[in-house]
Parts: C-alpha cells; structure tokens; sequence
C-alpha cells in the first residue's frame, strides 16, 4: 500500500471523533502534498519526494494521539452549569400562584425537558452543515409569517396566534430561521447592500403587519447586532445604522398623528403613569408598588395577586416574593450567560460561528435587558419573556435553540488548520 495512506490510517486510527478523523486527514493530505513539492524541487522523484515527506511528520502514532487530544469533541461546562441553575430557577414562580402555579407545573416540567433535549441535540449537530440552508432557513421564517399575517384565528395579550389543534402557531417562532438566514448570508462576501435591504425589510414588514411589535423589535436588534461583524465595509455598516435611525426617527414623527388614541394613551402612559392611572397606567404603577413592597427577603408568605406573574412580569413576582437580594442575584445568572457567549465569541474564528454566537447573544440579551428594563420603568410594559424563567414552550425553545448553538460551535471551535 501506498506510504502516505499507511500513514494517514495509523494517524486517523488514534482519533475518536468522527468528525476530526476526515478533517484531519484533509489538513494532512495537503501538508504532505506541500512537503513532497518541495522535495521535488529538489530533484527527487514523486515516490521518494513523498517518503521523505511521510517521515518528516514523525511518527504516525504519536502525532495521531497529539491530534486526538487537540480535537476532541469540548464541552463548555460553565454554560451547561448556568443553563441547569437558570432552568432550575425557572420553576420558582410555579410555586409563587398558587393553584394555578399547582396546575402548571407539570407542563413547565415537560417544556424544560423539552428545550433541554432541543439544546443536545443541536449541541451534538455539526453546525457547519447549517451554513448552505441560509434560503431554507428564510423562506421557513417567511411562511410561517405570512400563514400568521393569513390565517391566525385567535390572540392573546394581544399577539395573533394560529391554533390547530394543540399546535400554536406564533410569530416568536419565525425568529430562530431568521437567526440562521442571516447568519448564512452575513457570511457570505457576495451579500450586495440592496440585497440587505430586501431581505430585511420583507420579515420586518410582515412582522410589523402581523402585528407583532416585540418580536419585530427582537428582530431588528438581532439582524442590525450580525450586521457590524457581516463582510460589508465599517462605512457601509454605519451608513446602514445611519439612515435606519433617521427613517426610524421619522416615521416615528409622522405617525403619532395617524394612530388611535389608545395608543397614545399608552405611549403616554409610559412617560407619565399617574396621569393615567385609571387606564393603561395602572398596570405601571401596580408594578412600582409591588417592587416598593418587595424589601432585601421578600413576601414568600403573602398570595398578592400578579398579573402575568409566571410570564411578562415574572421578574416582579420573583422579587415581591423572594426580595432583592434574589433578584440581584437572578440578574447576576442571567447576564453571566450573555457574559459567557461573549467569552466563547472572542476564542472562535471561523467567521460563520462568529455570527452564529453574535446573533445568539444579541437575541439572548435583548430579551434579558428589555424584559428587566420594563419591569422597572426603562421601557414601555410589552410582551417579551424574561429568558428560560418565564413560562412557555416557544420562548423557552428559542433560547434552548440558541443555547445549542452556542454549544455546538465551542464543541468544534478547535478545528482549526493543523500546524506540523
């Protein structure tokens, strides 16, 4: 048998990963073409340019071992930890509700085991092969959009929904394929700047018409975060983040005149609770009650009654009950998460799982932020979950989906090309 495939099997032999073994044999294939090129050049023959080669590698069996140690399939055991105490913490506010809390319990048991299931299995799976399935990925987020905008035949809190069945159709769950689209075509060098703009602003306006503003907002944060580490210039960049703050502040000044006054109540409300008091800001000033009533340990003994207390304002139910000293202490975990896919950002470099882990921390922390923001008055009160705490399948399984990327890209962040 040839010399250097002798060689390569005594080396893949050592590996257990199945996904280095062809990696590996690739980088060595061209490394001993290299080798035996320039022996060549030398004046050797092809056959003995390539055992000279074979035997400046060194031996077959101990490179074989180096190999298999320097790509063995990792496991960030810091996220995996994080992500064992925040789903653990998830369970708190069942037994905050009472009764109901009672009755949930067991579905929250099985949505957990759901979203952990979800992030192994992406975990396990090789994210490099979702690279080529950018327009999948965007043409699924789209139709899910428009059966949405179409067909939704119920609502709650005001976001439409499709029910079929026990299947819930919600517009959350176009986000994680357009998370990957956009990873996909970020990535991409032949990404033209009108290009951008059309595949933006399509999600965007069926997002906007479906309607569903918090998810549009996640949206936006999400594709203009991938869009400064995309292959386009700085200049073009800002100039994209330019004109849309302009457009945005524009719009937003020539709309106020065209919406209902309910709306503005709203809008108004925000700025100045008391003054609405008796309509939608009393849900605002309910929120600063409770939060003024909380204390360093909490009311664990008191039943106060919580709207969306295992949802939207879960963070405020957690501190009423359980004090500031829990809440800090919850926000301390939950940043420690976005913290740490930052961390695992800064030691990766291939360019595609770079933004796989930009868009995940940018989704992550947009919700995180804002769903803490609006329980203390930075942002208006809307529908966004407090991430892996809050109750529901689709919220937990977006950011599960993410978790698992996150995951999956450190498991093979060492598959870099083999230095001999």
């Amino acid at each position: 048998m040839n010399k250097k495939y002798v060689f390569l099997n005594e080396v893949i032999a050592q590996i257990k990963s199945k996904e280095a073994k062809k990696y590996v044999a690739d980088e060595l294939s061209y490394h001993l073409k290299e080798a035996k090129n320039v022996w060549i050049e030398k004046g050797l023959t092809g056959s003995e340019a390539e055992e000279k080669a074979v035997v400046q590698m060194g031996s077959p069996i101990k490179l074989g071992q180096q190999l298999n140690k320097l790509h063995r399939p990792k496991v960030d055991w810091i996220l995996v930890v994080l992500l064992i105490t925040i789903f653990g913490l998830g369970f708190l506010p069942m037994f905050s509700i009472g009764i109901m809390g009672e009755y949930l319990l067991v579905y929250k048991v099985v949505i957990t085991l759901i979203g952990s299931a979800f992030t192994l299995g992406i975990m396990l799976m090789d994210y490099r092969k979702l690279k080529r399935q950018g327009w999948l990925f965007y043409s699924i987020g789209v139709f899910f959009l428009l059966v949405l905008r179409l067909f939704s035949n119920t609502t709650i809190n005001g976001l439409p929904l499709l029910r079929i069945g026990p299947l819930t159709i919600e517009s959350i769950m176009s986000l994680p394929f357009f998370f990957l689209a956009w990873a996909t075509f970020f990535s991409n060098e032949r990404l033209k700047f009108w290009q951008f703009i059309l595949l933006f602003f399509l999600p965007f306006l069926l997002l906007f018409t479906v309607p569903s503003i918090s998810t549009t907002y996640i949206y936006t944060i999400m594709v203009f975060s991938m869009l400064w580490w995309s292959k386009f210039s700085r200049k073009i960049v800002l100039l994209i983040w330019g004109g849309s703050v302009s457009c945005f502040l524009f719009v937003s000044f020539i709309s106020w005149k065209f919406l209902n006054y309910y709306q503005k109540d709203r809008l108004l409300a925000y700025l100045n609770p008391e003054k609405y008091s008796d309509g939608p800001g009393f849900m605002i000033l309910r929120v600063k009650e409770l939060l003024l009533n909380a204390g360093w340990f909490g009311n664990a003994m008191n039943k106060e009654f919580i709207p969306e207390a295992h949802t939207n304002l879960v963070f405020v139910s957690l501190t009423y009950y359980y004090g500031w000293l829990f809440a800090i202490m919850l926000v301390l975990i939950l940043f420690l998460f976005g913290v740490r896919i930052i961390v695992i950002t800064s030691r990766i470099k291939d360019s595609y799982g770079k933004l796989l882990l930009i868009g995940a921390v940018a989704l992550y922390t947009i919700q995180l932020a804002t769903n803490i923001g609006m329980t203390l008055g930075l942002f208006p009160l809307i529908s966004i979950s407090l991430p892996f705490i809050s109750y529901g399948l689709m919220p937990t399984l977006l950011n599960a989906i993410l978790i698992g990327i996150v995951l999956s890209v450190y498991r093979r962040k060492d598959l870099t090309r083999i230095q001999i």
